[in-house]
């Protein structure tokens, strides 16, 4: 079995969903690429490839720099791939990181349909669901921030994560309003993606320790490792980090290795796809960390996300990123969270859904093959 053919839709989602801030004053669409694999079987492996930036970009190193690699050979080859793909990046491709994550994706996608299994069961099950928690985006008032955890609260979702926009006031008071309003108990969650000070940090840590936060997420930049550092030796709380560490696995090796972080982030998208994701959680699963899993800002691979997250044993939650519309596109039907708050892993051969190809013909702003010619 081998993959003859490559094929990607560039599609609009239409919207933006980050403010003027953090757009900055280039261009900040939320766009996706559709991704399928066909084999010679006629087997088809499909994902999702984020495009927030540009389409343009995302498209061409799809088609120029990492379709070429993968045409042509066996899909079960994911490692050889991995790391030939690591060698290019290495020697001047610089790849955005989120690709080549998703080939990976579709790579696997294909091996378990040929099993017949589910993408957890093909890797090996250690679970079939998780509980969730609600994750939302900037707002710009407490009472938004409020409004959105009693919302989801009421849904009978058992945890919410706040992105606070900053400033260091606001981020606190953020965090006060939001546990006065879900009781003592709730599953709570701060990630502010900030720029702190470290003494800022320890201040806002230390306010999340007496709240009964579960962790404190991305108070810095990922590479900051001194600052890590000296928050997890300083706090109590869990800090949790590496969501955008670049070098995969090697990347998050290195902040282990400084005891910079209590708990690692990796996803399928931002983390060179399936191949790359266990690498990181079996890294901490080694060294007694859990490895939290990062939502792909994309249903689809969210879903790849929960296959991961129930074929390892060191991973608590499921991130559910709200509001759900915003993300759904191109993926047929919402995740299959139930009333309490749990999500449980599709039980179709790989991932288990269906892109709406329908729609993705309507909005695509272009569409590239790349086939092979032996």
């Amino acid at each position: 079995m081998i993959i003859t053919k490559f094929e990607t839709w560039w599609v609009e989602r239409g919207r933006c969903l980050f403010d003027e801030k953090r757009q900055g004053g280039a261009k900040m669409g939320w766009d996706v690429i559709a991704i399928k694999l066909t084999t010679d079987t006629g087997i088809e492996g499909v994902a999702t490839c984020m495009a927030a930036r540009s389409g343009a970009v995302s498209e061409a190193y799809l088609q120029e720099s990492i379709g070429p690699v993968v045409l042509g050979r066996d899909p079960h080859d994911r490692e050889a791939i991995f790391q030939e793909l690591w060698t290019i990046d290495r020697h001047e491709a610089f790849f955005p990181v989120f690709l080549p994550g998703p080939v990976d994706v579709a790579l696997w996608d294909i091996c378990a349909k040929e099993a017949g299994l589910p993408l957890y069961k093909y890797i090996g099950a250690c679970r079939d669901s998780l509980p969730v928690y609600a994750s939302g985006n900037f707002h710009g008032t407490v009472k938004e921030y409020v409004d959105e955890a009693l919302y989801y609260q009421s849904k009978g979702i058992p945890g919410y994560k706040a992105h606070p926009g900053g400033p260091v006031s606001f981020d606190m008071e953020v965090h006060q309003a939001i546990r006065d309003a879900v009781g003592p108990d709730y599953l709570l969650m701060s990630d502010p993606v900030g720029d702190y000070t470290l003494n800022e940090a320890v201040t806002v840590g230390r306010q999340l320790e007496k709240l009964n936060y579960k962790w404190f997420e991305e108070p810095f930049r990922d590479f900051e490792l001194y600052k890590y550092t000296e928050l997890c030796r300083t706090l109590d709380i869990p800090i949790a980090a590496t969501e955008t560490t670049r070098g995969c696995h090697w990347g998050v090796a290195q902040v282990i290795a400084q005891h910079a972080a209590d708990i690692v982030r990796a996803d399928v998208s931002w983390k060179d796809g399936i191949t790359g994701t266990l690498k990181i959680a079996h890294l901490a699963e080694a060294f007694g960390l859990n490895c939290e899993i990062h939502t792909t800002t994309m249903n689809y691979m969210d879903l790849v996300n929960l296959h991961v997250s129930c074929a390892i044993k060191n991973c608590e939650y499921f991130e559910y990123f709200v509001p759900e519309e915003n993300y759904t596109l191109p993926m047929k039907g919402k995740l299959p969270i139930d009333e309490h708050g749990i999500i449980h892993v599709p039980q179709g051969p790989g991932v288990g859904a269906e892109l709406d190809w329908d729609l993705i013909e309507k909005s695509c702003r272009s569409y590239r093959k790349l086939e092979y010619k032996g």
